[in-house]
């Protein structure tokens, strides 16, 4: 299974025995409200509680979610994982628990936090305040400790049976023929010599896998011999054999009685190549799943060139050390503890955590730049998922380098702000500008982050105090680009305030100021609205938006001719406003820009249905939706649910209407915030609302809008987009 936030994992490999453990579960998640699920590391925790989750799953209306802690180095991460994991991505001022604790208020659903035990003080009390507030949760915990939580029921696991029972020869037969279909215990003497395995590994899951995976170079009958020959070594004081990893054990991590996998890993480890055991270590730095590309950069050093990482790394999947699903790597949380400490005994800890630092600046450059062309859907989607690897990345740039933290905190900043991690994200840009002097692009960068998470945050008066410093210091530094995302800022808050003249005004002049001729010779790039010396008019179609796209751009500039859309749009200039939003979306489509280009397409919805053409409304606005739904904006969703269900109003559809305005006001809570906005917007939705009421009564009205509402938000989405849809 790979990292996973959401919905639950999905099993990759056979799952054996535990029946009488899951009853026990099910009956626990029937009549407990908090579940612990704890055992020594190895035991099958996750895989039992996997599996669990999914059985009792069809119980909540609102669905089972999986956190995985494992990655999480401290407690500071602990709230945005689980929110993220039931899907809240909060736009709001509120203190996070508060958010969440709302958003959990009146959801009925089950919650998984797999690999807590590292956290248990900070899990403590957070599940005290969501269990207290949120009387429909249903939490189950793994831990090897029990948190101590009131009203906490611990279920105990302990390793499969082998005296008596099939399960562990089983698991160890399923993980033979896993790594060789070919494989099996056909030969004489095989079944005894595996059981023989199991029973010295004493049933533990991790570790009969381990031993499997070392089948390749012995035969069975070998692999038990030099299992026992392991197992039979001297012993010291306490009864332990004095190897290796007893030398480095943390009894805090490896309670010295869990001889068994301590010893099994730490003969897994000796049966690696000198490569394959530093790869291991090194690899230990990465907190979210992995390609080979990025195991290359973060461990390529000395020794291990990047063909040779890419050969360990083959050998430790081999080894079931690594698992593998598709192109994608991860490594057990328990196995990642025994590589970290090799990786302080090597004393590599400062080298590797440089070297992981670098690759996801490195990564965080590639991002920006991609972030205006044919990848962007990709490397939005590649900054969200690495979210872990990026905060701590950042959080050694910080201590040890200052100048490559302001660079990147600034560079991701607007992926987070969008990916609703707007709490990082301006944590992070303040945290960088506090941690010395920086100059240039860099400082601009921080704090137009600073002022856009403050805008999606409904915090205007300080978006307007950061626009106003990143105009000033843009000017000071003839800086084009900052220039642009200064007037973006400050336009997008001016809207807000309901000031779209002065928006306009100042994204037209700046347009101008920045205006270059293309390298190539082409004409020079159309102006910003396109259309402004086309004479107004009370309709017309998209048709009379036709004009010749406009070169590649910049995403600063794509953004700040966005703000003339919807400045034009504010004053009532639908004609210019409909021209200049259809030259915008061409030119985001020639670039392959869709975050700029889904309001474009909202712009057009609107314009469409201000114009009394709803049908094209419609059409614009599921495609708004559409591109929102391919980079996870639940704000743009948001908007582009109530825009669509006006279209659908003023159609005279009241029911289709009403659900798919329940469903906006789903995505609505996802983000914290009531309907929001620029201000000419309330007036559209009232109206198109009382159209629906009027249409099919208030009764029907109230009933498609609470269905709406009671979807799953994926679900109710796709019915939205769906243009026949049916009630």
């Amino acid at each position: 299974m790979m990292t996973k936030v959401g919905f639950l994992p999905e099993e990759t490999s056979s799952f054996v025995g535990r029946r009488a453990e899951l009853a026990r579960l099910d009956t626990a998640l029937t009549t407990r409200r908090m579940t612990t699920l704890i055992g020594p590391g190895g035991v099958g925790k996750t895989r039992l509680a996997v599996r669990a989750a999914r059985a009792a799953a069809d119980r909540y209306p609102d669905g089972a979610w999986w956190a995985d802690l494992s990655p999480l180095y401290d407690d500071a991460l602990l709230l945005p994982t689980v929110s993220d994991a039931v899907g809240l991505a909060d736009h709001t001022l509120r203190m996070p628990v508060e958010a969440l604790c709302e958003w959990l208020s009146d959801k009925n659903l089950l919650l998984v936090l797999d690999s807590a035990e590292h956290l248990r003080g900070p899990c403590s009390h957070l599940l005290a305040e969501l269990i207290t507030t949120s009387p429909g949760l249903t939490v189950l915990v793994t831990s090897r400790q029990p948190l101590g939580t009131r009203g906490e029921h611990v279920v105990r696991i302990q390793p499969l049976p082998v005296d008596g029972a099939p399960d562990a020869l089983q698991l160890f037969e399923d993980r033979l023929r896993a790594g060789d279909p070919r494989a099996g215990l056909d030969a004489p003497g095989d079944r005894a010599a595996a059981a023989d395995i199991c029973r010295r590994l004493e049933g533990i899951p991790l570790a009969i896998e381990l031993a499997a995976a070392g089948i390749g170079r012995h035969t069975v009958a070998q692999l038990a011999t030099r299992i026992g020959t392991r197992f039979d070594a001297p012993v010291d004081a306490e009864g332990l054999t004095a190897s290796r990893l007893d030398l480095l054990a943390d009894d805090s991590l490896w309670p010295r009685r869990h001889r068994t996998l301590r010893t099994t890993i730490g003969w897994s480890h000796e049966l690696c190549t000198p490569l394959e055991r530093l790869l291991w270590a090194r690899l230990t730095l990465l907190r979210t799943d992995f390609d080979e590309e990025v195991a290359r950069e973060v461990c390529t050093g000395g020794p291990l060139t990047p063909q040779e990482v890419d050969r360990a790394l083959q050998g430790l999947v081999a080894q079931s050390v690594v698992q593998r699903d598709g192109t994608r790597y991860r490594m057990l949380d328990t196995l990642r503890e025994y590589g970290r400490m090799w990786l302080r005994e090597l004393g590599e800890e400062r080298a590797a955590a440089d070297r992981h630092a670098r690759s996801f600046l490195g990564l965080a450059r590639r991002a920006h730049d991609g972030w205006t062309g044919p990848d962007q859907v990709s490397w939005y989607h590649t900054i969200a998922d690495t979210h872990l690897d990026l905060c701590a990345a950042l959080d050694h740039l910080l201590a040890h380098d200052v100048a490559g933290a302001q660079e990147m905190a600034g560079r991701v900043g607007f992926f987070w702000a969008c990916c609703g991690h707007l709490s990082e994200a301006r944590g992070y840009a303040q945290r960088a500008l506090d941690a010395g002097p920086v100059e240039g692009p860099h400082r601009t960068r921080l704090q137009w982050v600073l002022g856009v998470a403050a805008l999606l945050q409904g915090d205007f008066a300080t978006a307007e105090k950061y626009g106003a410093l990143c105009t000033a210091i843009a000017l000071y530094d003839h800086d084009d680009e900052g220039m642009l995302g200064a007037t973006y800022l400050s336009g997008l808050t001016q809207l807000m305030n309901g000031e779209p003249a002065a928006a306009l005004e100042a994204a037209e002049r700046v347009l101008r100021m920045t205006e270059t001729a293309p390298s190539d010779g082409a004409s020079p790039e159309p102006r910003a609205t396109a259309a402004a010396d086309t004479s107004e008019a009370a309709g017309g179609s998209d048709a009379d938006f036709d004009s010749d796209p406009a070169p590649v751009e910049s995403a600063h500039r794509l953004r700040c001719r966005l703000i003339t859309v919807f400045a034009l749009t504010a004053l009532g200039r639908l004609t210019e406003s409909g021209r200049a939003a259809a030259t915008l979306r061409r030119s985001c489509e020639l670039g392959g820009e869709y975050w700029t280009r889904s309001y474009a397409d909202y712009q057009l919805a609107l314009i469409a249905l201000l114009q009394g053409r709803p049908e094209d409304s419609a059409t614009h606005a599921r495609a708004m939706l559409a591109g929102k739904h391919r980079l996870r904006d639940s704000f743009g969703i948001a908007l582009g649910l109530d825009i669509l269900a006006a279209a659908i109003a003023a159609q005279g559809a009241g029911a289709q209407a009403a659900r798919v305005y329940g469903t906006g006001h789903a995505y609505w809570r996802m983000v914290g915030h009531p309907q929001r906005g620029t201000p000419e917007l309330g007036a559209v939705r009232e109206t198109c609302e009382l159209q629906a009421r009027a249409a099919v009564g208030d009764a029907a009205y109230q009933r498609a809008f609470e269905r709406g509402q009671a979807d799953n938000a994926e679900v109710g989405l796709a019915a939205a987009l769906h243009s026949g849809l049916q009630l």
